[in-house]
């Protein structure tokens, strides 16, 4: 019996100690997730995100590098453009601050690796989950000789990265125009092509993709225009349009929303 009985003492203690593992500040592995679902191609889960036929919910992990975290400015305005276009009543924003990944600059494989490190969230029942990254380095296709600067990109259907560094590089340049104005333009261009714009997972119902420039808007003005991708044109347009006395951040023109609602969208 005493055998029994030190036996099972010693099962016990194993037990207690496996399950008081100290933990560190890295993200733990999501467990029972298929992460397959948010691998795949920008666009693909456009009609998930406007509509609510397959998520009725959306989780909006933002992680940025400690120093770098959007606005809250920005981040409200972006949270409108949402409401705006998609038929999600349910979205949740949860930011994480992670430590930098100590890069002169980033390439795409490079973004995707630091997102495999630290993303959290995935699909998971009737919630959508979205990945933004917000980075301290820049973009490794910059040209600074010619004036070329990335502002933002997605890479996959629910993953997109805002060069944080960059963007608050150029708001300072700028008397007219704030860190708050160029983060909402860059969030809401980069998540139009989320959205599958243009022609990007989300069909265009009357032809306007620009032949210059693929999966951009060629109707002036429009939030999808390829220039609000880069730097120059980007403080352009911003720039014009605070002179005129209206918002800063443009709107999508009527071409880029008859297509949203075509495709479960408002």
């Amino acid at each position: 019996m005493k055998i029994y009985r030190l036996l099972f003492l010693v099962l016990l203690l194993g037990i207690v100690l496996n399950c008081s593992k100290s933990s560190d500040d890295s993200p733990e592995e999501p467990v029972g997730i298929d992460k397959s679902a948010n691998l795949k191609a920008t666009g693909d889960s456009a009609n998930d995100i406007l509509s609510n036929d397959n998520f009725t919910r959306m989780e909006i992990e933002v992680v940025h590098v400690a120093g770098f975290q959007p606005t809250q400015q920005a981040m409200n305005d972006f949270m409108t453009f949402l409401n705006e276009r998609t038929f999600k009543e349910d979205i949740e924003v949860i930011y994480r601050e992670v430590a930098s990944p100590n890069e002169e600059d980033l390439t795409l494989t490079e973004i995707a690796q630091i997102e495999d490190e630290n993303r959290t969230l995935y699909n998971d029942g009737e919630t959508l989950a979205i990945y933004i990254y917000f980075a301290d380095a820049p973009s490794v296709d910059d040209d600074l000789d010619e004036g070329l600067v990335t502002l933002g990109a997605v890479y996959r259907n629910t993953s997109m990265i805002i060069y944080e560094s960059t963007v608050r590089q150029l708001a300072n340049q700028s008397g007219l125009i704030t860190n708050a104005d160029v983060e909402t333009a860059t969030l809401n261009h980069e998540f139009g092509h989320l959205f599958g714009l243009v022609d990007l997972g989300t069909p265009e119902v009357n032809p306007h993709e620009d032949p210059d420039a693929g999966n951009h808007c060629d109707v002036a003005g429009c939030l999808m225009r390829a220039e609000l991708q880069f730097g120059g044109g980007m403080m352009s347009m911003l720039e014009s349009r605070t002179s005129k006395g209206i918002a800063a951040t443009p709107s999508l023109d009527a071409e880029c929303i008859l297509d949203l609602q075509n495709n479960g969208g408002k």
